[in-house]
């Protein structure tokens, strides 16, 4: 297991304390189950990069940057590089880290910069992201100014990628749980800001994934919901009878209108479509960090308006609401 205890310190210094008696059994039966199995390999590699300070830290830029190329020699250099190489697909990103260029599929710069200037800010809160990936948004949440974050994720990919960047990071204000939102324990509402981004269209039954988030969430708290939604009347969603844009676990993409009453029958007050925009290729594509398909694959190759399977191409909207 790995060790949790500047976590556990660190949440005893906040309201989240509460959550740490449950968090430690949830955690030892997360580790004590099946782990992927190239994830001890895995931390080896982290183990074997070398001790640096960096002389930058810089959460406030379009990509993650820690460190500069002249903190380390060029064998330390490569040696990282090829220790972060080993963790490939980089989904979410892009990172820069001592000069190395990890171009992920994801420009998520392009989706925060959406996220950003529509939601309240996020100085001196308590902040909970769901299913965060590797950790972006996490670290640029903590550039806006947000006094802690907890990522939750079950990749163990994405963990693993999480732990390599926050090696050097000293004490870190972000934290990522490999853990599912249903495992994470929700009988206290303690964050001030909770984000689900990119999981809504993943889950079953949208409305039990909206209601589990607003029991993390204060009154006054506000919920960020990012999400595929399609064209259609309030009421409608579209529920894809086989895979959606190659994906296989692709439940309800809703229309904005119909999202929006979900959140509000929720428990949601005040609940904005802050920003509906489609994913361009320039934001998710391909590259040397993900060289597997990406949304070029998916769509139809006669029009791009269109999914492989004919389905409308993923359009994405952006929600915000405060709990009542």
């Amino acid at each position: 297991m790995i060790d949790y205890s500047e976590f556990f310190e660190r949440i005893a210094e906040n309201q989240l304390i509460k959550l740490g008696p449950e968090l430690v059994e949830v955690l030892e039966s997360k580790f004590g189950s099946r782990v992927h199995s190239s994830f001890s390999a895995w931390l080896d590699i982290i183990e074997s990069f070398p001790e640096i300070s960096p002389s930058i830290i810089d959460f406030n830029q379009d990509v993650v940057t820690i460190g500069q190329p002249n903190d380390i020699t060029q064998a330390q250099q490569e040696q990282i590089k090829q220790g972060l190489m080993n963790f490939k697909p980089w989904r979410k990103g892009p990172f820069r880290l001592f000069g190395i260029d990890i171009d992920t599929e994801w420009r998520s710069n392009m989706k925060w910069h959406r996220v950003a200037k529509v939601i309240s800010p996020l100085k001196g809160r308590v902040v909970l992201d769901v299913g965060c990936g590797n950790g972006y948004y996490g670290w640029k949440m903590l550039g806006e100014g947000a006094r802690f974050v907890v990522g939750i994720d079950p990749s163990w990919q994405s963990l693993t990628q999480h732990l390599a960047l926050s090696k050097f990071i000293e004490k870190p204000d972000f934290f990522l749980l490999p853990l599912t939102l249903e495992q994470f324990p929700k009988r206290f509402p303690l964050f001030d800001t909770v984000f689900s981004m990119g999981v809504l269209y993943h889950r079953r039954s949208p409305l039990d994934h909206i209601l589990d988030l607003a029991s993390l969430l204060h009154k006054g708290g506000e919920l960020v919901l990012e999400t595929i939604v399609v064209d259609g009347e309030e009421g409608y969603s579209l529920l894809p009878s086989g895979r959606y844009a190659k994906m296989n676990n692709v439940w309800f993409l809703p229309s904005c209108a119909t999202l929006k009453c979900w959140m509000e029958r929720c428990g949601f007050a005040d609940v904005k479509i802050a920003d509906i925009s489609t994913t361009l290729l320039e934001e998710q594509r391909a590259t040397e960090w993900m060289s597997f398909e990406s949304l070029e694959d998916y769509l139809d190759s006669d029009d791009r308006s269109i999914t492989v399977e004919g389905y409308p191409a993923p359009k994405r909207a952006i929600l915000t609401g405060i709990k009542n």
